[in-house]
């Protein structure tokens, strides 16, 4: 995993805004409508090809594929795993009874499913009713291919993969099967460390993506901040687990609040969770730093020590926000950093991703996006340019 040595790199953390195209044959399939399988591979392949180079254009040197193969960030496990069968109900809202919901009621309603909405493979909730096995090797294998393709023919300094962690697997599916959560929650870290394995097998990067292992903290307002963090030991031993004998220089991971655009008071700290992240077995550590609740936790560094030889990769645009950073302010985010845990030890990237699901109305503009990612690619070549002289 590279260092910043001579500037500040720039990265993201994984989805992107998908072409039309790819949407429209999302959309058609998760409502049951014939979609041709070659043409939307080949679809898929240009798609991917394409937005490798528009990182590259915009700035971004650590890039991905945008994951446009998945149709939703939190879902598109349940394809990729065996043992998991369709209740036939529609999945609640993620904020469902949350400490955040029970404050602002009528804002979090807009995210609860629409009465009387009809199940699909977007939004049914699942259950794991069998053993839990990692199904997907051909999928798997194309998006991968996809990828050294486009890489290889763009030239990106690196290239990175998402992965979702054990922990965000099990807190989406109802387990009907295993006898205790944590027999079912290492099940499933067992499955995803087939991909995980074969993305590092490719030559890529891996991040592990883990909202919820802060996010439990607001979803779950009977529990203390003591409680939420014993139940996060648990999940980053099984997180360390899926990635026992996989070289940590080749792991990023990365934990936020999602693509939540609330009032988000009740968001956990990050005084009480880094210490228990920095215990996970990765070579960088991406986090929300660019938002107006979590961007004063930059004088953590101060007190928190980064061990030796990894990286951080704050947030200096923000999913949260449609506004776009002026590259000064993301400049002076850096050298902030830069000053606490060294320049050679930061990478630039987002706080969310910005096109976690295939939707007809995009989360944030494509263009709003291209606009973020070139104020960070510019924010970063100022803050190099005062960091390095």
């Amino acid at each position: 995993m590279l260092h910043s040595t001579e500037r500040i790199l720039v990265t993201h953390t994984g989805s992107l805004p998908r072409p039309r195209q790819l949407i429209d044959m999302m959309l058609a399939e998760n409502e049951g409508r014939p979609v041709d399988p070659a043409e939307y591979e080949d679809k898929l392949r240009g798609a991917v090809h394409d937005i490798v180079r528009f990182q590259m254009d915009l700035g971004v040197d650590v890039v991905d594929d945008g994951e446009l193969s998945k149709r939703g960030f939190a879902v598109y496990a349940h394809t990729r795993l065996d043992g998991l069968s369709a209740t036939g109900r529609v999945r609640v809202s993620p904020w469902d009874n949350s400490r955040e919901s029970q404050a602002f009621p009528e804002h979090y309603g807009y995210y609860s499913p629409v009465p009387g909405a009809k199940p699909n493979p977007s939004n049914m909730q699942m259950a794991c009713t069998g053993p839990i096995a990692y199904k997907a090797q051909e999928r798997l294998a194309q998006d991968l291919a996809n990828l050294r393709a486009a890489a290889d023919e763009a030239g990106p300094v690196e290239a990175f993969v998402p992965a979702i962690s054990p922990c965000d697997v099990a807190g989406n599916i109802e387990n009907e099967y295993y006898k205790t959560e944590e027999e079912f929650l290492f099940a499933i870290a067992d499955a995803q460390r087939v991909e995980y394995q074969a993305i590092v097998d490719a030559g890529f990067l891996l991040q592990i993506d883990d909202p919820l292992l802060i996010n439990y903290y607001v979803k779950n307002p009977d529990l203390t901040v003591a409680q939420c963090r014993a139940w996060a030991e648990g999940q980053i031993e099984a997180i360390n687990h899926a990635l026992r004998d996989i070289p940590e220089d080749r792991v990023r991971y990365h934990t936020c609040y999602g693509i939540n655009m609330g009032p988000r008071v009740h968001d956990m700290e990050m005084k009480d969770y880094i210490d228990l992240v920095l215990n996970i077995r990765a070579g960088a550590f991406s986090f929300e730093a660019s938002n107006p609740r979590h961007e004063h936790e930059w004088k953590i560094w101060e007190d928190v020590k980064l061990p030796e030889g990894k990286l951080i990769i704050p947030g200096v645009i923000t999913q949260s926000s449609v506004v776009v950073e002026h590259p000064e302010l993301i400049a002076q985010r850096l050298e902030r950093f830069a000053g606490l845990v060294g320049r050679e030890n930061v990478i630039a990237g987002s706080d969310c991703g910005f096109g976690t699901q295939a939707l007809e109305v995009p989360e944030i503009h494509p263009d709003i996006v291209w606009a973020k990612f070139r104020a960070m690619s510019e924010g970063a070549r100022l803050a190099s340019e005062r960091l390095w002289g």
